[in-house]
């Protein structure tokens, strides 16, 4: 029998699969020494390549048993966003968060196998680009974020389009890193960016990646309820296996969590 905690632990243990795997990506894409790097010499197209992989796992992450369990929010700012809402519960909602920020951390934790690589990208932290201060990667969080909840929630409230949501995290994040990665690292989740600076030890700006992306989710929620968009309307809290609610929770956001 389902209980709240599997949720929390299943939100968990997919947060720390998205670290582990998307940031192991990053530190083979990017770290010295890889060998990505001689049969892939273009910055570009291995940021390309790194998005669409980044957003693939996420993608697996969704339909996977562990998806079913949780939705696989496996980001801060998504059920921050479904919470605003009104699709969650205030205290289901938190316990997503405390579960999403443990799993960044925990799933940070092997990549310290990289060793000198992982160490050479800082274990795929989210940094300003070297051309960029605090502000612009602030500013580019803001609007890499707001795509995402914004066309995360245009799919999810489209009923022909939204068993196909999965498939909008790879071409999403692909075209983010690729043009956006430079200036502040492209991370649009505060468990992302928390992973990596604790065991880099690099914390950087990293208000950045707390105050980047809930303004950008702030600003999607408050134009998804525009008249033009309220066509768009969300049924349930998760990403995919949208049916799967055994605790009631998802399609009725208000009851207990422990009823």
């Amino acid at each position: 029998m389902t209980k709240p905690w599997h949720l929390y632990f299943s939100e968990l243990l997919g947060t720390a699969l998205l670290i582990a795997v998307g940031l192991s990506i990053v530190i083979a894409d990017f770290g010295h020494g890889s060998p990505v790097i001689q049969y892939l010499p273009d910055a570009g197209v291995r940021r390309l390549l790194t998005g669409f992989l980044f957003g693939t796992t996420g993608a697996l992450i969704a339909i996977s048993p562990i998806g079913k369990i949780s939705g696989a929010h496996i980001n801060p700012v998504v059920s921050l966003s479904f919470w605003l809402e009104g699709k969650m519960a205030g205290p289901h909602a938190a316990g997503y968060v405390v579960a999403q920020l443990v799993g960044g951390a925990a799933g940070a934790l092997p990549l310290l196998a990289w060793g000198a690589m992982g160490t050479s990208v800082h274990f795929g932290a989210t940094l300003p680009g070297k051309a960029f201060g605090p502000l612009d990667a602030l500013l580019g969080e803001v609007v890499t974020t707001f795509m995402l909840v914004l066309l995360l929630f245009i799919v999810l409230g489209h009923k022909s389009l939204r068993r196909f949501t999965p498939l909008l995290f790879p071409f999403l994040y692909a075209v983010m890193v690729f043009l956006e990665a430079p200036v502040s690292g492209t991370s649009t989740n505060p468990a992302r960016s928390l992973g990596p600076a604790l065991v880099s030890g690099d914390w950087r700006s990293w208000w950045v990646y707390v105050a980047g992306p809930v303004s950008g989710a702030l600003i999607a929620v408050a134009i998804r309820r525009h008249r033009l968009l309220k066509q768009f309307e969300i049924e349930v809290s998760k990403i995919y296996h949208f049916d799967h609610d055994p605790l009631g929770l998802f399609k009725h956001p208000k009851k207990s969590l422990m009823s």
